[in-house]
């Protein structure tokens, strides 16, 4: 009986597991939880007519006189942040019989199959060519550039899912796109973008060799209302870092650098998953942990300031330098002769 409720338990876990986060609402998993119950209470009703028809010892009396036990099922989806956890009614199954010893339950196939699918749907899939890191790039720009599950999708004029060799050792991570990235939808093509070009080329790399992107793929405006106004820009705030994040998780696993480099504060603090200043977590590399995927291999992550700040505060170059320099040691790299 028990086996029978499980198998259904795992049915319904993988039904969880195959929604996306805001599919997962109340009402849509209470509906779920109570077909599993439904379910349930019907193999108990089987189970109860055969025992009436059975002679029942006192043993038996006792057993039935016991309050039911309840599975209950509870789902964590891979992740540090609330949002990932979804927790489903308790299901109710059969009481043990009291001259039963209590055992450990046995696993059923079904929970091993779908324990399985989840470890598949948790390992990103082997993408060992070129061929095949672009085709999975290429399927998750399509995802981004239809994506409207925060306010920004209704607002941007483009997405940007971010462009670069899809087997980069090094990534460069900003914040979120501007105005420039929301008209022409490629990442860091504006002021800041120009200046990030030359501190790749200080490394003695070429744009084309690494791959650029940012934790927010749309662009995070003080006056939604205005795209078209300069100045507009401002930090994606958590609630849309904590929506948008598992696509540059997902490039991350695709690519599977070596080392990033996160620009500005708010990509260091998001990545690194700490909420120390950025003058605290530069100057250091951090190994890089990511909540929505596995790494197949460690990827080693620094933190240095935005090429915007750098604009604002010339006096911070020697200091993003010194942490480029960092990279180019752990990268073997040497700058380029004047």
């Amino acid at each position: 009986m028990k086996d029978d409720v499980r198998a259904l338990a795992a049915e319904f876990k993988a039904f969880l597991s195959s929604r996306e986060e805001d599919d997962l609402t109340p009402a849509a998993c209470h509906q779920a939880a109570a077909h599993v119950s439904a379910a349930a209470q019907g193999h108990e009703g089987q189970l109860a007519g055969r025992q009436a028809a059975a002679p029942r010892s006192d043993d038996n009396h006792g057993a039935a006189s016991q309050p039911q036990d309840h599975l209950t099922i509870e789902f964590v989806r891979a992740g540090k942040h609330p949002f990932h956890t979804v927790s489903a009614a308790s299901v109710p199954t059969a009481a043990p019989a009291a001259s039963q010893p209590h055992a450990a339950p046995a696993v059923s196939a079904a929970q091993t199959q779908e324990k399985a699918a989840s470890q598949d749907a948790l390992t990103p899939q082997s993408t060992d060519t070129m061929q095949d890191k672009q085709a999975a790039l290429n399927q998750i720009a399509e995802e981004i550039k239809a994506c409207r599950r925060c306010p920004l999708g209704q607002t941007r004029l483009n997405a940007v899912p971010g462009e670069g060799n899809p087997s980069a050792e090094l990534m460069f991570i900003g914040e979120g796109p501007g105005f420039d990235e929301d008209h022409k939808g490629r990442p860091f093509i504006g002021r800041a973008g120009q200046l990030l070009d030359k501190m790749i080329a200080a490394m003695g790399l070429k744009r084309e060799q690494v791959f650029i992107g940012n934790i927010a793929k749309c662009h995070p405006m003080v006056n939604p209302a205005d795209p078209e106004a300069r100045g507009n820009d401002r930090a994606p705030n958590a609630g849309e870092i904590a929506v948008c994040r598992k696509y540059i998780e997902r490039q991350i696993a695709v690519i599977s650098p070596k080392y990033i480099v996160a620009l500005g504060g708010v990509a260091a603090k998001a990545l690194i998953s700490d909420t120390k200043s950025l003058g605290a977590l530069r100057g250091k590399f951090h190994l890089l942990h990511l909540d929505t995927v596995e790494l197949k291999t460690p990827v080693k992550i620094i933190a240095t300031y935005h090429p915007a700040a750098l604009l604002r505060n010339p006096g911070w170059k020697k200091d993003a330098w010194a942490d480029l320099q960092m990279v180019m040691a752990e990268m073997g790299l040497k700058r380029p002769q004047a």
